[in-house]
C-alpha cells in the first residue's frame, strides 16, 4: 500500500506547489512586468497620491455639477465585494416600476428619450463606463450648474469617448470617472 500512497502524495505535492504556488507567481509577475498599472487595479491618484477610483470600477457621482454612471445593484451602490446584477427579468413588475421611476426622474420626453443605460444597472453592477448617448444627455444639466456653454462640455464628452476595443470589439464608451475628472480639470474646480 505504501508504494502505492506514496507517488500520489509526492504528485499532490508537486502539483500543489506547481499551479498553487509557481504559476500564480509567474502569472503575476509577467502581469506587473508587462502591464503593471492593470495588474494593481488601474488605479487613479490624486496630486497627494491618494486613491480617488480605478477605472474599472463604477462609483457613485451625486449632483447636478457631475456626470452619472448607471445605477448600480450591487449592494449600497459600486460595492465591489457584493458585485451582482438585481437578477429581475424583463417581465418584472418591479423591474418595470424601478425604470419608470428612474425615467420619470431624469426627466424623459418624447423628444429627448433616456439612454436604457442611464435607468437598467449592468449585470456586475460595476460598470464604469456609459454610452455616448448617456453622456450627452446629462450635457445640458452639467453645463447649467457649472455655468458653462453646453457645447463645450458636449466637446467633452467626445474626447473622453472610447472607441469599441481593437475597432470592432464592444460599443463605443464613455468612462464616467474619466470624463469626471477632465471635467473638473477643464473647468478647475475642487468638488
Amino acid at each position: 500500500m505504501l508504494s502505492q500512497v506514496r507517488p500520489a502524495l509526492t504528485m499532490l505535492a508537486m502539483m500543489t506547489l506547481l499551479t498553487g504556488l509557481a504559476y500564480p507567481l509567474a502569472v503575476t509577475g509577467l502581469a506587473q512586468v508587462i502591464f503593471p498599472v492593470q495588474a494593481n487595479g488601474s488605479l487613479l491618484h490624486a496630486a497627494n497620491g491618494q486613491v480617488i477610483g480605478s477605472t474599472l470600477i463604477g462609483q457613485t457621482f451625486a449632483g447636478a455639477r457631475y456626470f452619472h454612471g448607471r445605477p448600480s445593484a450591487a449592494g449600497d451602490g459600486y460595492d465591489a465585494a457584493n458585485s451582482g446584477g438585481s437578477n429581475l427579468g424583463p417581465t418584472s413588475a418591479k423591474l418595470i416600476a424601478t425604470i419608470k421611476d428612474r425615467t420619470a426622474a431624469l426627466g424623459a420626453t418624447a423628444q429627448n428619450p433616456v439612454p436604457i443605460d442611464l435607468v437598467t444597472s449592468s449585470a456586475s453592477g460595476l460598470d464604469p463606463d456609459i454610452s455616448p448617448a448617456a453622456a450627452e444627455f446629462q450635457v445640458d444639466r452639467v453645463a447649467k450648474a457649472r455655468g458653462i456653454d453646453p457645447a463645450v462640455v458636449l466637446r467633452l464628452v467626445e474626447q473622453q469617448t472610447e472607441a469599441p476595443t481593437l475597432g470592432l470589439l464592444g460599443e463605443p464608451r464613455v468612462n464616467v470617472l474619466d470624463l469626471n475628472l477632465a471635467l473638473e480639470r477643464m473647468t478647475g474646480s475642487g468638488g
